[in-house]
């Protein structure tokens, strides 16, 4: 109490605490290039989806068991509970192995560097973006 009585400031997080985005969050000039925000920005999106994929599996893997168990021997509320169970098990593996699904498909039409942006678009205009 007696360093909120004296003004001083007290922190409340180890290191650098919060951020922010554009240019408040980044400090140094280096890091403030389209491609640099650009992959940054992907980067979360996709790990921002699969944190909700995860969560909604989970979800759907929770109402499909509770189904499960109060079918009472109910054949076809036994499929329907399966069939919600494996549909979001499937949905679930399609975005765990999206990346690698992203990558193949990259290569397969002539871009092995899909996921690394600037690298793809030195590649393809021919001239170092860096």
């Amino acid at each position: 109490m007696m360093k909120l009585a004296a003004g001083e400031p007290i922190n409340l997080f180890e290191g650098d605490g919060f951020k922010g985005f554009g240019k408040l969050g980044l400090e140094n000039e280096s890091a403030f290039n389209a491609d640099t925000i650009f992959t940054k920005f992907i980067s979360s999106a996709i790990g921002l989806i699969t944190v909700i994929a995860i969560i909604w599996f989970i979800f759907i893997f929770i109402t499909g068991a509770i189904g499960f168990i109060s079918s009472g021997g109910d054949k076809n509320a036994i499929e329907s509970s399966r069939k919600k169970i494996m549909n979001g098990l499937i949905g679930f593996m399609i975005v765990v192995l999206g990346i690698f699904i992203i990558k193949l498909i990259g290569t397969l039409i002539g871009l092995p560097d899909i996921l690394n942006f600037p690298a793809m678009f030195s590649n393809l205009v021919g001239v170092d973006v860096n």
